[in-house]
């Protein structure tokens, strides 16, 4: 659950999502030709989220891009001479690549692809909000806009956060953590950390259901639960392995196990099933007994991703994300001070959602 006070505006992006219209094989393969011509025209390179839809991460892989978390998305786009990025996933992650890459132009198929976290943490409010504790480290998660970015003293991703936490708290720092309750309360109850977090969550992680799982479990009891740590306390005892998107591919790829139930977005499974073929994925349950869907896990951001609304933007131009630049300063302090942790600590930085 997000912020109460928050859960209309939700619901108001929810309500005017447009999700891209199926397409049939052929006009599928007219537009991935053109979209390969398009970014060879336009001097820009395809970067996507492990969440999008698989048409979009193979068009990345196949045209020289990268399909990856949203911090690796700006990493790459920064050492990739394309002049224009196109970004495949939602607004924050638009905003980190222009952040980190200021003289590139950087554009997406949507700019209505937002997420609940980034919803549910207004920069006004959270600032308020940190000034009432001003005596507190702010780290926000990378799932956030500029704006709450620039407030911040550090950026985390899943994958760092609990490294980072654990050398504030050494230092004797008390935390103030935004937006995802559930990845701060894991990290709270991982490092003993003194944190004071924000209440919000992301609504795909927050819907799989530990009774579910627990029946799908002693269905497949071989098989090893992999859970993202912005899922409930619940659904997190349960796992044989809770990390980021990046630690959970590997996971895949290096357990023994022949079968594995997957508590995070099933956009995830494109890459799984990559790197491990011969593997049984299965999606953990998000609804319980009598729905008529038993995981929807898929964010319905991410899913406005699409084949026709990504050469829209690549022959016309506009949804281009931008940023002031004072802001963007302000918002490169705290990620610069996560990458320079993770480099001096050679830590990877793989993994937000």
């Amino acid at each position: 659950m997000i912020r109460s006070d928050n859960r209309i505006l939700v619901q108001e992006h929810l309500a005017h999502e447009a999700e891209p219209r199926p397409l049939n094989a052929d006009k599928r393969a007219e537009l991935e030709a053109r979209i390969k011509q398009a970014l060879k025209d336009r001097d820009a390179v395809l970067v996507a989220h492990y969440y999008t839809d698989s048409d979009i991460q193979r068009l990345a892989e196949e045209t020289g891009g990268c399909v990856a978390d949203s911090l690796e998305m700006a990493r790459f786009s920064n050492q990739h001479p394309a002049s224009t990025v196109v970004v495949a996933g939602v607004k924050f992650m638009g905003e980190t690549a222009k952040i980190l890459n200021p003289e590139k132009q950087v554009l997406m198929p949507t700019l209505e692809a937002t997420c609940s976290l980034d919803i549910g943490c207004p920069a006004d409010e959270f600032a308020a909000f940190c000034d009432q504790h001003p005596d507190r480290t702010v780290v926000v998660y990378a799932n956030t806009s500029a704006a709450v970015k620039a407030r911040a003293d550090w950026v985390v991703t899943s994958s760092c956060a609990q490294a980072i936490v654990e050398s504030l708290d050494a230092n004797g720092e008390k935390i103030l953590w935004a937006p995802d309750k559930h990845l701060g309360h894991y990290v709270q109850k991982t490092t003993g950390a003194d944190m004071l977090l924000w209440d919000g969550s992301c609504i795909v992680h927050e819907e799989f259901k530990s009774r579910g799982l627990e029946d799908l479990k002693a269905l497949y009891p071989d098989a090893a639960v992999l859970v993202h740590p912005e899922s409930p306390d619940a659904v997190v005892e349960m796992a044989d392995v809770v990390g980021s998107t990046s630690q959970l591919i590997n996971a895949v790829q290096t357990l023994p196990n022949e079968r594995f139930i997957v508590a995070t977005d099933n956009g995830i499974f494109y890459k799984m099933q990559q790197v491990a073929p011969n593997k049984t994925l299965i999606e953990a349950p998000t609804a319980g007994n009598g729905a008529t869907c038993r995981s929807c896990a898929h964010c319905p951001w991410m899913a406005m991703n699409g084949l026709e609304n990504l050469l829209y933007v690549l022959e016309n131009g506009g949804q281009e994300i931008t940023i002031d630049a004072d802001l963007r300063e302000r918002a490169l302090e705290p990620l610069r001070r996560m990458l320079d942790f993770t480099a001096s600590r050679n830590l990877k930085i793989a993994g937000n959602a």
